[in-house]
């Protein structure tokens, strides 16, 4: 089954995040580059290297695979309206990248479309965020 899998692990090339506002997405991360962007309790701007273990790697691409990322739609944003502008709503876009193929997703914390696809991406992007936090405490 892995074998046919449509993103195999030894085609995997990268993995990158950014979320933040809608407008200013701050906090960023890409296991090609090695770079991490993220803002701290100051309010400041931190840069650094970063590097994912390729253990890491491998338990990311095998999450998302569990959790049907895949699937799920690469537009899950919700359209601001004149009442909710002024809410600061967390973005998410998340980047698989294969040799041939990839998968990006773009989604809204308050995104009201189908609850099964919001789970997937939503436990995939928390996971990704959670072993960009242990690299980091290493």
């Amino acid at each position: 089954m892995i074998k046919n899998a449509p993103f195999r692990y030894s085609d995997f090339e990268y993995v990158a995040i950014q979320y933040g506002s809608r407008d200013s997405m701050l906090n960023s991360y890409n296991s090609a580059t090695q770079d991490y962007q993220y803002l701290n309790r100051e309010n400041e701007i931190v840069k650094k290297k970063l590097k994912l273990t390729s253990d890491d790697l491998l338990f990311l691409h095998r999450k998302a695979m569990e959790m049907g990322f895949w699937n799920v739609e690469d537009d899950m944003t919700t359209p601001r309206t004149d009442s909710i502008k002024e809410r600061v709503v967390p973005r998410y876009i998340l980047e698989f990248k294969y040799k041939e193929k990839g998968k990006t997703v773009t989604m809204d914390a308050d995104y009201p479309g189908n609850q099964k696809m919001m789970d997937a991406a939503k436990t995939t992007i928390e996971t990704v965020l959670e072993r960009i936090n242990i690299a980091n405490a290493r």
